[in-house]
């Protein structure tokens, strides 16, 4: 699942520069929990929760937690903390969901805001049709570029993890263009 929260970070904040992770294995095995194999016990072979700092090249830190290892959560998907609040916005794996806002001059609370681009109960399909839609003058919001450095970003963290230091990345991305609005 690591992708679509990488992705979604990209989109927020723009490209990361570098990363320091740091990664670990809770269990020495595990029980699969659906699917035709439900029941077995499997070993573990890779580490099941990594974490790590993102440092964005407009100089932005984001905070990353991945893992198999909890239960249950009570934390938004994503948070960002700014200068006139806090976004929580939601998980970027159904394309669905409340994005609330904490304005730090405002009314004290969570105050969920309308949805503006129509994406609305849409799944996954958005991102289907945004890719579909797109052309040479704006390219696809999940397109290739914006892959290849999630995919960096996820590496360079269990690069960064087993080598005890920070990793500079070598790929960047254009932050993708935002939806219109109607």
């Amino acid at each position: 699942m690591g992708p679509y929260y990488v992705a979604a970070l990209i989109h927020l904040l723009g490209p990361v520069r570098s990363v320091i992770g740091a990664a670990s294995r809770l269990r020495g095995e595990r029980v699969i929990a659906s699917g035709m194999r439900a029941g077995e016990r499997i070993p573990v072979e890779v580490d099941t929760h990594v974490t790590g700092i993102l440092e964005h090249e407009n100089g932005a830190l984001s905070t990353l937690t991945t893992s198999f290892d909890g239960t249950a959560t009570t934390a938004a998907p994503i948070e960002v903390h700014g200068e006139r609040g806090t976004l929580a916005v939601p998980d970027p794996n159904q394309f669905d969901g409340d994005v609330r806002l904490a304005p730090l001059d405002g009314p004290p609370g969570w105050q969920t805001l309308e949805p503006s681009a129509g994406y609305a109960d849409s799944a996954r399909g958005v991102g289907l049709l945004d890719f579909v839609r797109a052309d040479p003058e704006r390219l696809a919001r999940a397109g290739a570029d914006v892959a290849l450095h999630s995919l960096e970003i996820m590496t360079a963290l269990l690069d960064s993890a087993a080598a005890g230091r920070r990793v500079e990345l070598t790929t960047s991305v254009d932050r993708p263009v935002p939806v219109p609005l109607p």
